[in-house]
This record gives C-alpha cells, structure tokens and sequence, in this order.
C-alpha cells in the first residue's frame, strides 16, 4: 500500500517503455530501408534462437491495438523510438526522407494523444540504417555520421515537435560501442569475439561519435526548435549501481571504478565536462580526447539524467575486462549467498537497494532531474512455461514492488528529483543477441498468434499506479 506521505511529483511520467527493432516488424513494408540490426539478426549463430525482427511483435500492423491496451493499463505516457530508417531509407543527409513512415508515426503520436497519453520519443534505439554503414563505417566515422545524424534529428523535430515535448537523443551509449563494437555480440558485430575491427579502440571511438551526435542534435534542437516547440531533450545512459564486494580499500575504490567505466564514460563529459580519471589512467591514448570546441558543445547537452538500471553487482578489484573498468562482477557474496533473486539473463538479479542507492548517487553527482526511462526483469525459464504460469509472474511483481518502494523512498526520503517511470517493457518483444527466449514484458505476446494477454506484473503496475494517483489526489 502507498502511504500517504509518499507522494509523486505533480507532473511525473508513468508508463511502459519499447523499441522499434524489438516490436515493429513490418521491416520491409511501406519504404523502410534495411538497419544494421537486420542483416546482424538474419545471419546465422547471431541469435540465440536463430530467429531476426522481420516480425518481432508485428506493432506497425497492430499499433491500434497496442494503444488501446496503453489505455487499459492507464498510463500517463510511452516510451517508444523511432525506425531511422523507415523515416530516412538510406540514412544520410542527402537521401530522400520517407513520407509514409513519416506519416505512419504522425498517425501514431495523435492516437497516443488522443487517448491521453504523452509521447516519449528516443530518436535512436540501436538500429542504424544498413546503408550507412555500408558507406563509411557508421559510428566509427566521426566527420560522417555526426552530420548524417543531426540531419535526422532535425527531419524528426520538424515532423513530430509540434506534439512531442519529451526527447531522447541516443539509448544506452555503453551497449552501442561495447556490445556492438567492443565484443561484437551486438550489430554490427565488430571487435570480439570473431568480428571485424580493433577491440581495443574501436569502442572508445564510437562511444566519443554517439555523444558528439548526441550533441549536435540538441543544440540544434535548443536553437531552432525548443523557442516553439518547448520541449525537453536529453540522453539515456545504461549503468548499474555497483557495491563494493566487502569493505577492503581495494574493493571500494573497484566499485568507484566500475561505476566510472559503466556511467562516467558518457555521464562525466556530458554533466561535467571531462572524462572520469581513472579511465584516461586505465586506457592512455586508446580513450579519444575532446578538443576544446568539442567539450563545449557536450558540457550541458542534456536538459536531464535518462537512467536505464536493471540490476545490482558486486565490485571486487583484479578483473580483466577494460570495458567493465579492470573490476570483477559478481552476485555472490563472502558468505557464499546471492545478492538476489537470478532472472533469466546471468548478468541480472533483483537488488531493489540498489535501484534507490543509484537514484541518490546520480543526483549528487550529476544533479540533474532524473527519467527513469528502464528498469525491468527477466523471469527465469519463462517462456518455457505453460501460459497460465508464465502469466502468474511472481519473481516479476516482486522485482516491481521493490523497486517502486524503492522510487518512493528515494523521492520522499532522500530528496531526489525524480520524473518519471517506464518500467521495461510494455511487451514481450525481439530481445536482441537473446531472440524471443527472454521475455522482459509486462503483457505476453504469443509470437505465433500476436495474441496480447497482460501478466500479473502489469496488473501490479496498474494498481500501484492507481495507489500514487489516489494519493497524490488528497
């Protein structure tokens, strides 16, 4: 039960969160062009299930349905991205820009609206248009993508900024270049473990590009757009909390570490100006320098902090991942227990400490409002269960009625400007590098009949939702 001095803010965002790649489908309908994330899915050993997006949970067919189950659930806002390249085919500033995948995401936003809820756009989910990486590399080339980028940005706040007041930039810039970059297990599969590329550079390379992209497209926002349209633009960065495995010096300062090479890498220059130390200490001349003209255009390029957290781990020093700061991740504790529950995916248990402890070190860092704009669970063996257990999502509910305990505490008790939240996601979808063997959603999709059938744990949601509105009444 919602206590009643544990209120939300006035105008704070409850909804559920998607991806285009992950629910569209449809990817070769109505003039979109192909995407990295197309041609990495349909090639063989890429997936865990063998199976590609061509038609994930078939949302640009059904998106009238999916709407109405929005308004079912009675969310104030969602959270979806937008198709680069069914807006742009081939990409680049001088390709044609596609009216039709304009016109289908038009007709997407005023139905959102029309049923009372607000649009929360992220520009760039993952899915670069094939073409651009075809043509000069994609991320890794800085003199390139950065203007292709701003283009479309631009060709976005031109079509959608009249009815769209909420923007992310770029989601979760560590995934982009590490897992796409750094060990190749995401498109466009470069770097470890048998891609093409330099693992030891090519992610720091493309983590500088996505937030010099990230930049440009808000200044030209802030300049040219915001004066009328009036709306907010930031980024979202993945990161979670990370505590020290016991109390020792060398395992405190490795959960600072960690923290620096997960968050720091993009937080720090984008809120601070400069790189955390450590990472210049840890990769010398790999890691890009700013210039000068560069750092002023990122300093301040974001109106909030966008969070995505899952989970909580466990920081002992002496691991030998650069990407995770040379700190060693675990879930097991001195004691032999385990942090929490395990979800279906290794790197994730439920630690809802760890979702407030994480609130409050980002504000003080970086004191900035916060959109939660992730935060979810993966049952484990789900979809290996019979549908009438795989609805009763117990681990599920018991993820969510931690961490919205946790939302409020640190709301309530610990000061922090907190603005919204999507729990991930709004559906069962394609579920990157896993297929459809995870399911991360709130609502089951049976991906032979695209039937929608809301779990237990979007049912919690609903109520909790409808606790905070009653008190939020009095």
């Amino acid at each position: 039960m919602v206590e009643s001095n544990n209120k939300l803010p006035k105008d704070f965002l409850w909804g559920f969160a998607t991806a285009s790649f992950q629910i569209e489908g449809s990817t070769n309908v109505d003039g979109r062009g192909p995407s990295i994330w197309d041609e990495f899915s349909r090639t063989p050993g890429k997936t865990l299930d063998g199976k590609d997006g061509d038609h994930a949970t078939e949302s640009y067919r059904l998106w009238r349905e999916d709407i109405a189950l929005l308004k079912q659930y009675g969310v104030k806002s969602y959270r979806f991205s937008l198709s680069w390249s069914r807006i742009i085919p081939l990409g680049g500033r001088e390709d044609p820009v596609n009216e039709k995948g304009i016109q289908w995401y038009k007709d997407f936003i005023d139905e959102l609206i029309k049923n009372g809820i607000i649009p929360f756009v992220t520009l760039y989910h993952w899915d670069l248009p094939q073409g651009l990486h075809d043509r000069y590399g994609g991320w890794l080339n800085k003199a390139e993508i950065v203007k292709d980028y701003e283009r479309y940005a631009r060709v976005c706040f031109e079509a959608f900024g009249d009815k769209v007041k909420y923007w992310l930039t770029m989601n979760e810039p560590w995934c982009i270049s590490v897992l796409g970059y750094g060990r190749g297990v995401f498109a466009p599969g470069h770097g470890k473990p048998n891609g093409p590329g330099d693992a030891s550079r090519e992610a720091w390379i493309v983590g500088q590009n996505v937030v010099l992209a990230h930049a440009s497209a808000v200044k030209a926002y802030r300049e040219e757009y915001k004066p009328t349209q009036g709306g907010v633009i930031g980024i979202t960065l993945n990161g979670d909390w990370q505590m020290p495995w016991d109390d020792t010096p060398e395992n405190i300062a490795a959960a600072q570490h960690a923290l620096d090479f997960a968050i720091g890498w993009f937080a720090d220059p984008i809120y601070l100006g400069h790189y955390p130390p450590y990472m210049r200490e840890v990769l010398g001349d790999r890691l890009p320098e700013y210039s000068d003209e560069e750092i002023k255009l990122v300093k301040g390029s974001s109106d909030f902090y966008g969070m995505n957290t899952y989970t909580t781990n466990l920081a002992r020093a002496g691991g030998d991942d650069e990407f995770q700061g040379l700190v060693d991740y675990t879930f097991t504790r001195p004691d032999g227990t385990q942090l929490g529950t395990q979800a279906h995916c290794a790197w994730l248990q439920d630690y809802p400490d760890g979702f407030r402890d994480l609130l409050s070190y980002l504000y003080k860092r970086y004191k900035m409002p916060i959109y939660v704009t992730e935060n979810g669970f993966a049952v484990k063996d789900e979809n290996d269960m019979p549908v009438d257990q795989l609805l009763a999502d117990k681990d599920r509910v018991r993820y969510y009625e931690g961490t919205t305990r946790a939302l409020l505490a640190a709301i309530n008790e610990d000061g922090v400007d907190v603005r919204s939240y999507f729990p991930w996601s709004f559906l069962d979808n394609f579920e990157w590098a896993d297929g459809y063997t995870t399911r991360f959603g709130v609502t089951y999709v049976n991906y032979e009949t695209q039937e929608r059938i809301p779990k237990d744990s979007g049912k919690f949601l609903v109520k909790v939702r409808r606790q905070y509105d009653s008190v939020n009444s009095r």
